[in-house]
Formats: C-alpha cells, sequence, structure tokens
C-alpha cells in the first residue's frame, strides 16, 4: 500500500508540474500578445496624431480661402452673408414617439391617463 501511494504522489507531483509548466506557457504567450497590442495601440496613436496634424493643417482658414479664390468661378460659390444663418429655434425637430402616440390617441378620441 506503501509503493502505492508513493507512485500516486510522484504522479501527483509530475502532473501538478506539468500543469504549472503549461500554465507558465500560456502566461507567457498571453504577455507577448499583449505587448504586440500596446506596441500596435501605441503606433496606430503615432498614426492618428499625424493624421490629426495634417487635418489641422489642410483646414486652415487661410489656406481654404486661397482654394475657394483660385476655384471660384469652377466651384460657382458664393461668399457667405449673416442671413444665410439661422437660430436653433427655426430648426423643425422631430417629436419623439411618445408625442406622436400621445397625438395619436387623442386624435382618435381616447382620452389620455
Amino acid at each position: 500500500m506503501r509503493g502505492f501511494a508513493t507512485i500516486l504522489g510522484m504522479l501527483a507531483v509530475i502532473a501538478l508540474g506539468y500543469w504549472a509548466y503549461h500554465q507558465t506557457i500560456l502566461t507567457q504567450q498571453a504577455e507577448r500578445r499583449v505587448e504586440r497590442l500596446q506596441r500596435d495601440i501605441g503606433a496606430e496613436r503615432e498614426r492618428l496624431a499625424i493624421l490629426r496634424a495634417e487635418w489641422a493643417y489642410l483646414n486652415r482658414p487661410d489656406r481654404l480661402r486661397e482654394l475657394v479664390d483660385l476655384n471660384f468661378d469652377r466651384l460657382g460659390l458664393l461668399p457667405l452673408a449673416p442671413e444665410q444663418f439661422g437660430r436653433a429655434t427655426q430648426i423643425p425637430y422631430p417629436l419623439p414617439p411618445e408625442v406622436l402616440l400621445d397625438s395619436a390617441s387623442t386624435a382618435e378620441g381616447e382620452s389620455l391617463p
């Protein structure tokens, strides 16, 4: 019986050693994936910063004004006038669905709760 317990104990130690080694390898692979993703995120953030800088450079008002002046005849653009601007209260926003349902039920003769 003592030999059986020793063999069983040795097998348990071997199995636990294999499990620990396997978990170590999985952890190392996960760490490498995280590092690679962090490098990719850093590279994408750099690209995004460059794109934002290019966008800001291309949308400078003086540059856009020059482009408008150069292409005025071809584009048929009109200069901005104060009459072209409106107020936020002039925008016809759609009604929320609850208001539409309430107005439909009152139109049919039902009373509101």
